[in-house]
């Protein structure tokens, strides 16, 4: 009895950008296996934030193929890639900060509502079930990420490593299937980043799968099952973290010569 194929959840063939003259992305194949975290590394410039864009349907690729959950979505907009199951958090956080911290997360929840603005408006039994509902995940979610005792606050007071954190969280609200983490350990602190290392293995044992782009090498070191290696928008290296840790070209690229052991 043969084995069923492996198939990635994400798998980028080719992809490549161009703005004017300048190379963003070029011809990166990736694949990111379910249930795994892969991070994605190198230099400022390097094209990372290009990539995630390209996953999330905020940029399209110019060249070759961008597949999930066996689904083609190059060139679709973002919400409709959201849909199916693609959360993400930003370099630059992006919150409603008139908001507060619980209610930033109910918004996170909003794709997997039935209720519309009339319903909703209507307070219909059915709608004010669905609510309570929403605002219990919202406060369990809160409670995941250790912002509960912020719920009522307006996410504009928060220092910015919890802003990163609340992020997260609404990210996570949406229920996703691949979440994108882009620096989410800029502007942590060391028991905030702690926090954030903690969550990212509790987030992969649920079998949450997670590409992250990241600076902290430490944090990454620990917690990628794979790192993929980008330099001027090409991929140069890519593999499990001791590896990349050892390879020539990525220690002359990015790590530094105080990476070797």
């Amino acid at each position: 009895m043969g084995s069923t194929p492996y198939q990635a959840l994400l798998l980028l063939q080719g992809v490549s950008l161009a703005f004017g003259g300048l190379q963003a992305v070029e011809a990166v194949t990736l694949e990111v296996p379910p249930g795994a975290v892969k991070a994605i590394i190198g230099p400022n410039g390097a094209g990372k934030t290009t990539l995630f864009n390209l996953v999330t349907g905020f940029l399209a690729p110019q060249q070759g193929r961008i597949v999930f959950a066996g689904e083609e979505i190059q060139g679709r907009p973002a919400f409709a890639i959201a849909a199916r199951g693609i959360a993400r958090t930003f370099q630059l956080v992006q919150l409603f900060e008139h908001m507060t911290v619980l209610e930033n997360v109910m918004v996170g929840r909003h794709r997997l509502s039935r209720a519309g603005l009339v319903a909703g408006a209507l307070r219909l039994p059915w709608t004010r079930r669905e609510e309570k509902l929403l605002r219990q995940k919202a406060w369990e979610i809160l409670e995941f990420v250790g912002l509960s005792d912020r719920a009522a606050q307006p996410a504009a007071i928060l220092p910015l490593g919890l802003k990163r954190l609340l992020e997260i969280g609404r990210a996570l609200a949406a229920a996703p299937t691949l979440l994108l983490l882009d620096e989410p350990a800029s502007g942590l602190d060391a028991r905030e980043t702690d926090r954030l290392r903690e969550m990212i293995l509790a987030l992969k044992e649920r079998g949450l799968t997670i590409l992250l782009v990241e600076h902290d090498m430490g944090l990454t070191m620990e917690v990628a099952d794979e790192i993929a290696v980008l330099n001027y928008g090409r991929l140069i290296a890519e593999g499990p973290p001791r590896a990349i840790q050892r390879h020539p070209e990525v220690i002359a690229a990015y790590l530094g010569t105080d990476w070797q052991t």
